[in-house]
């Protein structure tokens, strides 16, 4: 396939086909050296649906570490010896500083994000007083809090909450070669739960832990039955004293051509790149809009560093593109 085969593909995306197995496996084989031939389709479809406005959004480290789960990515396990900061849940003032620090920019989204299985009761009343509070800031608000019951994501919906953020993490077929101590299903449940309670739903994906570019369309598709709203991608930075600490599998051109992919089998939905931006593009990362991304999380991640918001505009105004003050 070549550059016009992908325009043509993008063209039957923005008609409304769904692209057939036989179609998207001219993605996923395509060669690395040969990603740029992708960019012009999924960059079209990325600008029909978003033109050239670009979501921004910050997440809070709200509880850290010493994490129930075996998930063989995380340094917040408790099953690996990693140099991260570990702290209980943060008091209600501090998770909404950051929020309010945010009052004059052009972020999007807030979310709060706890590490663990989920939060106890009197954990989920501390967040959702927290997310009262700043309910009434232009800003959205969002969740990242685990596997929770279906009386919890409504109280946090009654708070303010009008997303949660639950990731799958990788496909079901390699799930159980990542973590152990709970099942790709749960995730599934709880994603379900939280549209049931009247939430969007964010939800996505790591890549390099080992999974295969058939897998990473498996996710895609995934993904696009549950009918998620936002999709995040992840590139894995590993991180010393995880089972995954000496896994190289990426390189920026694996992760355009990832983008790319997510691009045409989610067309109207956002893409966000989240963890590992930096690190796995390098150079190339102002690239990721032209592949079909189109959003970011910008400032730090939860235990390693991002991009300060101010050099993340930057790149956007040097790139002919704008924050979307709209996307609230």
């Amino acid at each position: 396939m070549v550059v016009q085969d992908f325009l043509d593909l993008a063209n039957k995306v923005i008609k409304k086909e769904k692209l057939s197995h036989k179609q998207l496996r001219g993605i996923i084989d395509l060669p690395e050296d040969r990603v740029f031939d992708l960019l012009p389709g999924a960059g079209f479809i990325r600008e029909t649906y978003f033109k050239n406005r670009i979501h921004l959004c910050v997440i809070c480290n709200g509880k850290s570490g010493k994490c129930s789960e075996d998930c063989t990515f995380c340094a917040q396990s408790k099953y690996y010896e990693t140099q991260i900061d570990t702290y209980p849940l943060l008091s209600e003032k501090d998770l909404q500083q950051d929020a309010k620090d945010l009052k004059d920019t052009p972020v999007n989204r807030y979310s709060i994000v706890t590490s663990g299985k989920g939060l106890s009761p009197g954990e989920i009343g501390t967040v959702c007083k927290a997310y009262k509070g700043i309910r009434d800031l232009k800003l959205s608000l969002c969740a990242s809090l685990g596997i929770l019951d279906t009386p919890s994501l409504e109280k946090l919906s009654d708070a303010g909450v009008s997303r949660y953020h639950h990731n799958l993490e990788t496909a079901r077929s390699h799930f159980d070669q990542i973590c152990t101590t709970h099942t790709f299903d749960q995730r599934i449940d709880t994603i379900k739960a939280a549209k049931k309670a009247g939430m969007s739903i964010c939800s996505g994906e790591i890549f390099g832990m080992g999974e295969t570019f058939e897998q990473i369309l498996e996710q895609a598709l995934e993904l696009r039955s549950l009918d998620v709203d936002a999709v995040p991608l992840n590139f894995l930075s590993p991180i010393p004293g995880t089972p995954l600490e000496t896994t190289d599998q990426l390189t920026p051109l694996r992760c355009l051509k990832i983008i790319a992919l997510f691009r045409f089998v989610l067309p109207d939905r956002q893409i966000l790149i989240c963890g590992g931006r930096e690190a796995n593009l390098g150079l190339l990362q102002p690239l990721i809009f032209f592949a079909g991304a189109s959003g970011i999380m910008t400032g730090n991640y939860l235990t390693t560093n991002g991009q300060a918001l101010e050099n993340d505009l930057d790149m956007l105004e040097q790139l002919g593109l704008a924050p979307d003050n709209g996307g609230k």
